[in-house]
């Protein structure tokens, strides 16, 4: 049992790891277990006991060694692989979405078992592009059901295939699910319908929020471009309307496209917090940044976008090959070779290693699991801003939760408050900083009227 030594660090109020005010407690060496001390060293290489830890962040460490030392997929050997979101960014833990309704636009869906088991919490799914769709085709794995699964689980997902660990940060919220493209095409105007199609269903099935990670086709002002007017009647109606920055912050135009460039939106830029609790290595993704063609801030906020769980398209040969991976990687010497004659046709190359040295073998699954990004048989880790933008959705879906009164521009305008700008980072890649849920959700449930 660890116990908190009784003097407060007189030489600040401020904790050294998540910079809150509230005066940090020191903690004396031996009063760190194996468990929690591994975890603090894995994401406070140059943290000191003696400088001590806020209440909430000893309960975040504690919770990280508490979860994450059943699994050796997510903690060994002293160290990290994924971090779940919800600890990544320092979710509270009250809030799961109850009582609220997301809606995703984008290229395609599948009903992954993190949204449908043991309760199925899609409320509806649409496709825009074909109006003569089988009802099959929603269940039906397809080359366009995966970005739109990914964003959707990122955000609301339970964790039903990692026994809870991998769940979103609104594992409780409901979906609407909108296609309004394929994997090699969205368009600037089928945005606009999907838009328009939440709008018009947003009293059937209580809408709060709308997620899209997806761009338009070119730049235009938003007085003018009928995606941004969609965007900013959806706002206007009472609906928080959350865009992904794009990933083009490396190019020379960086351009932020509708609906992202729209004033009312939340524009999600992206954060590589390297897949540590330590926001003092934190750096800025490579997401695109304005100033829009109408000269405003975008984004407003950043988020994680790399590093980050999502799930694999069930029934895909991407699924089957990282199943085998991570049966590969728990077998004993003995069984691999067994596990690998069992799994014939599934990777060419491991069928091909068969008679190895053993070792070899393992190296070899090494090799794929890091080139294939595999966390385990059903996860693997993303980046991009796509999954920025759901992260940020779901931290909305805690606040309406904790004060369904909030309106639009009220979500808003608490998450610039409540973020924290990145150090030696322009402001115009980062707007207001990098987002804490906790603060948000703590100053929604002030907020009255």
């Amino acid at each position: 049992m660890i116990v908190l030594a009784p003097e407060l660090v007189a030489t600040t109020q401020t904790c050294p790891v998540c910079h809150r005010e509230e005066a940090p407690q020191a903690l004396s060496q031996p009063e760190l277990d194996q468990i929690l001390g591994a975890v603090m060293r894995a994401n406070l290489p140059g943290w000191q006991p003696d400088q001590g830890l806020c209440a909430s962040c000893l309960g975040l460490f504690r919770a990280a060694g508490e979860r994450l030392q059943t699994d050796s997929n997510i903690f060994h050997d002293g160290g990290y692989r994924i971090l779940p979101t919800p600890l990544r960014v320092g979710a509270d833990e009250r809030f799961t979405g109850r009582g609220v309704t997301v809606a995703f636009l984008d290229s395609g869906f599948y009903p992954h078992p993190d949204l449908t088991e043991p309760e199925n919490r899609v409320a509806r799914y649409v496709n825009l592009t074909d109006d003569q769709a089988a009802e099959a085709e929603f269940r039906t794995p397809d080359v366009s059901s995966w970005h739109g699964m990914m964003t959707s689980v990122v955000a609301v997902g339970n964790g039903h295939l990692s026994h809870g660990v991998y769940r979103g940060i609104a594992s409780e919220a409901r979906v609407v699910l909108v296609k309004v493209g394929t994997s090699s095409r969205i368009c600037h105007d089928d945005i606009r319908r999907g838009l328009e199609w939440v709008l018009a269903h947003r009293e059937e099935y209580a809408i709060r929020i709308v997620n899209i990670s997806c761009g338009g086709d070119h730049e235009a002002p938003y007085l003018t471009d009928e995606l941004c007017r969609a965007a900013e009647a959806a706002v206007r109606a009472g609906i928080v309307v959350v865009c992904a920055a794009g990933n083009a912050g490396t190019t020379p135009r960086h351009a932020v496209l509708p609906p992202a460039s729209a004033p009312a939106v939340i524009t999600v830029g992206g954060l590589n917090d390297k897949n540590t609790l330590d926001l003092d290595d934190d750096e800025m993704y490579r997401s695109s940044y304005g100033p829009t063609i109408d000269g405003l801030q975008k984004p407003e906020v950043i988020a994680p976008s790399i590093w980050l769980a999502a799930p694999i398209l069930p029934g895909t040969p991407t699924a089957a090959e990282a199943e085998l991976l991570a049966k590969l990687k728990a077998a004993p010497d003995h069984e691999v070779r067994s596990r690998l004659q069992a799994s014939q046709g599934v990777n060419a190359e491991l069928d091909a290693a068969a008679n190895l040295p053993i070792y070899l073998i393992r190296q070899l699954v090494e090799i794929k699991v890091h080139d294939a990004n595999v966390i385990s048989g059903s996860y693997k880790h993303v980046d991009g801003t796509s999954f920025a933008a759901p992260i940020v959705s779901s931290v909305v879906a805690q606040m309406l939760e904790a004060n369904p009164r909030l309106s639009p521009q009220q979500v808003k305008l608490l998450l610039m408050e409540t973020a924290i700008r990145l150090p030696n980072v322009a402001v115009e890649r980062q707007g207001w900083g990098t987002i804490i849920p906790s603060r948000a959700v703590e100053r929604a449930l002030r907020i009255r009227g």
